[in-house]
């Protein structure tokens, strides 16, 4: 007879796995960062600058590619970073927080106002000057941080905050993205260029014919890649135009999946226990109509899932535990002497901290409340004003995406260092503040964290 399993496994919703992943992968950036500055600032600082810029070769016959390790990190793993920053956009904008204009309204204005201020504030003070290339540096927010730091608070934030937070952090990496593809790209080759465009052309039919085979989108995704990177313009845009061709329809419909499913359960249910007077079948013959039975569902199960959730259920935990990690501890460790903090009150330093700190939150307050009092938006009822003043302060903590700026706005400069102290700074400034508001202005909640 077939025991009856009891249900022990509670249904895990996408976002939820998403906000459980990215939480975890906040506090495990803030170890990596400071095992990247103590390692910089080590007896064994030499090493590091050996490690990561070691070259490193990729080659299939006469066709290979030569690159620093952290320009394989900055520039292949972060394209991945990207393929799946814009898998999670994609999903959102069709069946998530921004998939309706009334759930959208408040988290677009928010992060336009998160965007629109900081950038303002970094010009002001760098108008006119060798950094004013740096004004894209403080307009983004690091998710996977700003969310740590709400795990830190378990009950006392209410979950629509949460997701509030979500939805106006996907919003500022879709202006991050075109921020990088619009201003911070060198000189093009366009024969490359052209060729990115033709293979994104096809990827987009493919789409269009529903191709459902994930892995002919990743072969023409690396062509891709490659063709930009050899175009000049930065290559981590092609993940960002994979995710887009990638299909979020599944083979088969939610009927077709439950009612074969279903039948199968029915015949393995008959299998196990058969009608008074009826012989059970052979153990042999049940073993193996149970594992025809399994392998069925199974497949059934794939064809019901969408190559997007499919692969963004894949590579999730890959970019959270492991691709972000990586580029934390290549890019984070910073050599801090004397002349870089007596250095530290230059503009590109004031324009970030400054940006960071106090463009994001007010930019956020302030868009939202002028929205809210003309009625172009309303704030969903179950968090306050000042919660809102919290999570604008967690959208100061840039981080990751910021350094990817910093690194593209001052590749060679000195202001890089300057650059990446002054993030993280801002960033370690704005979570503190934002974890103590929150914690005083936030009460327990029934709403499940």
């Amino acid at each position: 007879m077939l025991a009856k399993i009891p249900l022990v496994r509670r249904i895990v919703y996408p976002l939820q796995q998403f906000i459980q992943a990215e939480s975890f992968s906040g506090i495990l950036l803030m170890f990596v960062t400071v095992l990247a500055l103590a390692w910089a600032n080590s007896p064994w600082a030499d090493t590091y600058a050996k490690t990561w810029n070691t070259p490193f070769t990729i080659a299939l016959g006469e066709f290979g590619l030569t690159k620093a390790a952290i320009l394989w990190i900055n520039d292949g793993l972060m394209a991945i970073f990207f393929f799946v920053v814009g898998l999670e956009i994609k999903r959102e904008v069709l069946m998530g927080e921004l998939s309706s204009l009334k759930n959208a309204a408040f988290p677009v204005v928010a992060a336009i106002g998160g965007m629109a201020v900081p950038a303002l504030i970094y010009v002001l003070f760098n108008y006119n000057t060798a950094g004013i290339s740096g004004w894209g540096i403080p307009m983004a927010t690091d998710i996977a941080f700003a969310l740590g730091i709400l795990t830190l608070l378990g009950n006392r934030v209410p979950l629509s905050l949460k997701l509030f937070l979500v939805a106006f952090a996907i919003v500022d990496d879709i202006g991050a993205v075109l921020v990088i593809a619009l201003f911070y790209t060198a000189e093009v080759n366009f024969t490359f260029l052209i060729g990115a465009l033709v293979v994104f052309a096809f990827l987009m039919i493919m789409s269009g014919l529903r191709v459902h085979s994930i892995w002919l989108y990743i072969l023409l995704g690396i062509l891709m890649w490659v063709l930009f990177l050899k175009s000049g313009v930065h290559a981590t845009i092609a993940g960002i135009l994979l995710a887009a061709t990638i299909p979020a329809r599944s083979k088969i419909t939610e009927a077709e999946f439950v009612s074969s499913t279903n039948d199968l359960l029915t015949d393995l249910e008959a299998l196990y226990t058969p009608a008074p007077g009826q012989v059970a079948a052979a153990d042999d013959m049940e073993e193996e109509q149970y594992q025809a039975a399994v392998y069925t569902i199974e497949d059934n199960c794939e064809e019901a899932l969408s190559p997007l959730h499919r692969l963004e259920h894949s590579l999730h935990p890959w970019v959270a535990y492991a691709i972000m990690p990586i580029f934390a501890l290549a890019n984070a460790g910073i050599f801090i002497d004397a002349s870089l903090t007596s250095g530290f009150s230059n503009s590109v330093s004031w324009g970030i901290v400054l940006g960071l700190v106090l463009g994001k939150p007010v930019g956020i307050i302030l868009f939202t409340w002028l929205a809210s009092v003309t009625g172009l938006v309303s704030k969903p009822p179950s968090f306050r004003w000042m919660q809102v003043v919290g999570a604008g302060l967690l959208g100061g903590i840039g981080f990751t995406m910021s350094i990817f700026i910093a690194n593209l706005a001052f590749a060679g400069s000195p202001f890089l260092a300057q650059a990446k102290l002054a993030i993280l700074s801002a960033s370690f400034v704005a979570g503190i503040t934002a974890y103590l508001l929150l914690r005083s202005t936030s009460t327990e909640t029934a709403e499940e964290s």
